[in-house]
């Protein structure tokens, strides 16, 4: 690995955070790296932190300051590199950090780590041939992210979700999905939503696939089938606590591809963020495909 370290850090994250403490993070980057090779990059608008992580040193690190959106767009920087990332979770879900074994850590440690923790691999997935670390999620919470967007400005957090949800679920109409593996279909029905995962958690720490491995590659998929409004409240403290893994409108499949077939467009996330919603979402893992910094 070149000695080389790039930091890429989002001000937006952490609902504005890390732009308050931009002093303090330069300030420590610089303490904790006096000899090392350092930039640090800050970036302008979407997408940015995907350029600044494209154009980082072959075999270097590629340091993400923020939360899933910055790491996903330096994954998508980096993918098919020989550069490694890192994190310093700032943000407000940071399941990709969770994921990892880097969520509680100080910021101090978290740079130790960034800067000199050993190199390992988990696996890269890849929708519709782009890539992602943690999460894909296909449907009703994809349709409420989505929602939130056009939010009033002063909801702030859940009560900013609970307007959003409430928003979808007032036009629910489920799609139908033919659930495909391997080229058999495994499932076929209407449907809630869809969950790709690489990681156990999404939305900030929601246990959908608690059994998921990041390094065993495979994805561990979650289908929500036919549920009511009322079924949809009522199945969401259970979600919350990971209570919701017998309930029989839920079926668990692991597999290394699945395509995901719908009978209209509906939309999606990718390690949180929006993606352009689709008919059809063709998903495989690719085993140990991403370097990752780890204590």
């Amino acid at each position: 690995m070149s000695s080389y370290t790039t930091f890429v850090i989002n001000p937006a994250a952490g609902r504005g955070r890390v732009g308050q403490m931009l002093e303090r993070l330069e300030a420590a980057i610089r303490q904790h790296s006096p000899s090392a090779e350092v930039e640090i990059a800050v970036t302008q608008a979407p997408r940015h932190g995907t350029e600044i992580a494209r154009k980082a040193p072959a075999g270097s690190r590629v340091v993400a300051v923020g939360g899933d959106g910055t790491v996903h767009e330096v994954v998508r920087g980096i993918a098919g590199s020989d550069k490694a990332i890192g994190v310093i979770p700032i943000g407000s879900g940071n399941d990709f950090a969770r994921m990892v074994g880097l969520r509680g850590l100080s910021l101090e440690a978290a740079l130790r780590t960034a800067l000199q923790g050993r190199i390992h691999t988990v696996d890269l997935g890849m929708v519709n041939n782009q890539p992602y670390g943690a999460s894909l999620g296909i449907g009703f919470d994809a349709a409420v992210a989505r929602k939130a967007m056009s939010a009033p400005t002063f909801l702030r957090g859940m009560p900013r979700y609970l307007y959003s949800m409430f928003a979808v679920l007032k036009d629910l109409e489920l799609p139908s999905l033919e659930l495909i593996q391997n080229g058999q279909v495994i499932y076929r029905g209407r449907t809630l939503l869809v969950a790709l995962m690489n990681a156990s958690t999404y939305g900030g720490g929601i246990p959908i696939v608690p059994d998921a491995v990041p390094n065993d590659g495979l994805i561990s998929a979650a289908v929500a089938g036919e549920f009511s409004r009322l079924g949809v409240v009522g199945i969401l403290p259970r979600l919350l606590m990971g209570q919701h893994v017998h309930h029989r409108k839920l079926r668990f499949f692991q597999g290394t591809e699945f395509t995901a077939r719908f009978d209209r467009a509906v939309p999606a996330h990718s390690d949180g963020e929006l993606i352009e919603p689709s008919a059809e979402y063709r998903v495989h893992m690719v085993p140990g495909g991403l370097k990752v910094i780890q204590p």
